[in-house]
This record gives structure tokens, C-alpha cells and sequence, in this order.
């Protein structure tokens, strides 16, 4: 297909983008239609906003979405499955509750903030904020003060994670999109993560926690804990920070190999050094943290059922009891 030019210039083009944004948000808000089939029907309208010959939409349509696929979906599938074994494991509950001992209970919520942003490197926001609130529910009704003090470090560390750090949807795209190294990206969205999220999310949480009272909910985690705890084959701390750290190390392997290839330090067409560069690639270091997952996880017997609550009520009943 042939590039097509331009029928506006730079001032118009932003305007079709800023309107095409506020329709896709009005569609998946107010209409309440599916996001996948609002982008769809955006797209097709921003074409034809933009006067892309008719013969050519579609064909522009598909390439769109297939070279963006092709980058996005291994990734996030991936990071998906290492964040879902680390969830039905009991994963979360293991590290919240140390990093609680190691750093205090008066530093609760600053505790929960961090094992939320080493969570949040391969679990989506909803789907971490949802394995962690039993976590926070139980540390709040056991260190006492408003909920909001120990759920909102953990629910900006997720949204932090979420929005500037791969594996997750928007920097993977953003990254493909402007042909950045994908180290490079994470090294920086982590630059930008941490103040962030310690600014907008940390600092005012304390300012929130005593402003706002609000109390636990009884009926999320009853009081009285009657019922046992199920954590005989949790695993270990250590092995959850390796599996958190472990594609990290692996991609910033690709990314110190390239660099210092191009200062001409090392030689970049030596076996070892290519090797290091194709296991630090985004897939094959991803691929490779679910195989090892996998292996530590698996053989740990753990009963997960395969429901996010299950997954859930299991980390708060060890959290209760730790």
C-alpha cells in the first residue's frame, strides 16, 4: 500500500485527534459500548475524517491493528499469565505481609505501597488492586486508622505500573510505536513511576488517611476470623522477588549489551554477546520468567481454582494470620 499524504495540516490533524479522543470516551462511557468495538468504530470515523481514500481504510485499518498486535499481544499475554500464577498463588499476600514486618506497622501503608509497585510490574491494575485489597482490609482493621491511609499507596503503585512501566498495554504500544528499546522504556517509566507515585498517591494518602475516616467494611473480612487459613504451600519470598526481578534482569541484559556494543566496548558480534541480546529481547526474557514460574510455582501444590476471589480470600486469610 502506498503512503498516502496528508489532506490537512498540523493544526486540523490535532484537532480530528482531540475530538476523535473525547468520542471514544463518550462511547465507552455514556454508551456504554465495548472499548474494542469503540477503537474500531473511532478508527473507521478518524479514516474518513481525515479523507484517507475510501479504497484505502480498510487496508490502513488492518495494518494498524496487525503491526500493533503483533508487538502488543505476546507481550501482554505473557505478562499476563506470570501475573496470574503470582496472583493464584498467594504471591501478593506472601510479600505485602513481609515487607509489612520488615519495614513496621506504623509504615503499613508505605509497605504495601512498594509490593504493590513490584506487584504491578506483570498484573494489571484491577486485577492487582483486587488481590491486594483483602491484604490492605486486614492490615487497616489490624493497625487501625482509615482505610484510605493503606489503599491508596497500593491503588496509585498499580496505576503507576499500569501506565509507564512494560509490560502493560500503553508503554508496550508507545515504545513499538516510536521504535524505542524496550530497557531503555522500562528504565525510564520506572524513573517516572516511583516519584510519581510517591508525590500523588503516597504523600497525600497521609494527608487522606486523616482527613477521611474510613472505617473497614465488615463484611469483606469478618471480624471475628472464623474461618481457617489455607496458605500450607505458599511460596517463599524469595521466590516471588525472583520471578518479579527476573525479566528486568533479563531485559536490561539486551539493553547493557547494546549499549556498551555501541561505544564499542565490547564486540557485538561475538556469540556470547548475541546470545545475551536475543534472551534480553521483551518476548523471549518474558517467555522465559513463565517457563521458570511455571517450574517454582507449579510444584508447589498449590489448590488455586481459578477465580480471582478464590485467589483473593486465600490472601486474606494469610494475611490475617501472618
Amino acid at each position: 500500500m502506498e503512503a498516502i499524504e496528508p489532506a490537512y495540516g498540523t493544526g486540523p490533524l490535532l484537532l480530528i485527534a482531540a475530538a476523535s479522543i473525547a468520542v471514544l470516551l463518550f462511547l465507552v462511557m455514556k454508551v456504554r459500548l465495548h472499548a474494542f468495538v469503540s477503537l474500531t468504530l473511532v478508527s473507521l470515523l478518524v479514516a474518513l475524517a481525515t479523507r484517507i481514500p475510501l479504497a484505502d481504510v480498510v487496508p490502513t485499518l488492518l495494518d494498524g491493528f496487525g503491526s500493533t498486535l503483533a508487538s502488543v499481544a505476546l507481550l501482554v499475554g505473557l505478562g499476563v499469565m506470570i501475573g496470574r500464577m503470582l496472583e493464584a498463588t498467594g504471591g501478593a499476600a506472601v510479600l505485602a505481609n513481609t515487607l509489612v514486618r520488615a519495614f513496621g506497622e506504623k509504615r503499613a501503608p508505605l509497605a504495601l505501597g512498594v509490593a504493590s509497585l513490584l506487584f504491578g510490574f506483570p498484573i494489571f491494575f484491577d486485577a492487582g488492586l483486587i488481590v491486594m485489597l483483602p491484604v490492605i482490609f486486614s492490615v487497616a482493621r489490624r493497625v487501625g486508622g482509615s482505610v484510605l491511609l493503606y489503599a491508596l499507596p497500593a491503588a496509585g503503585a498499580f496505576a503507576v505500573m499500569h501506565a509507564f512501566v512494560p509490560p502493560h498495554p500503553g508503554p508496550v504500544a508507545a515504545a513499538d510505536l516510536l521504535g524505542a528499546d524496550m530497557g531503555v522504556t522500562l528504565i525510564v517509566g520506572l524513573v517516572l513511576a516511583v516519584p510519581t507515585w510517591y508525590l500523588a498517591s503516597y504523600l497525600y494518602s497521609r494527608y487522606a488517611g486523616r482527613r477521611f475516616e474510613l472505617p473497614v467494611p465488615d463484611d469483606v473480612i469478618p471480624a471475628n476470623g472464623s474461618d481457617r487459613a489455607e496458605h500450607d504451600h505458599l511460596p517463599r519470598l524469595g521466590t516471588v522477588l525472583g520471578i518479579l526481578l527476573l525479566p528486568m534482569l533479563l531485559i536490561f541484559c539486551n539493553t547493557g549489551v547494546t549499549t556498551l556494543a555501541t561505544t564499542g566496548a565490547i564486540n557485538g558480534e561475538a556469540a556470547w554477546a548475541q546470545a545475551l541480546v536475543l534472551i534480553g529481547q521483551t518476548p523471549v526474557a518474558l517467555l522465559t520468567t513463565a517457563l521458570v514460574a511455571m517450574a517454582a510455582l507449579g510444584r508447589r501444590g498449590i489448590r488455586a481454582r481459578g477465580s480471582s476471589s478464590s485467589s483473593t480470600t486465600r490472601s486474606a486469610r494469610y494475611a490475617r494470620s501472618s
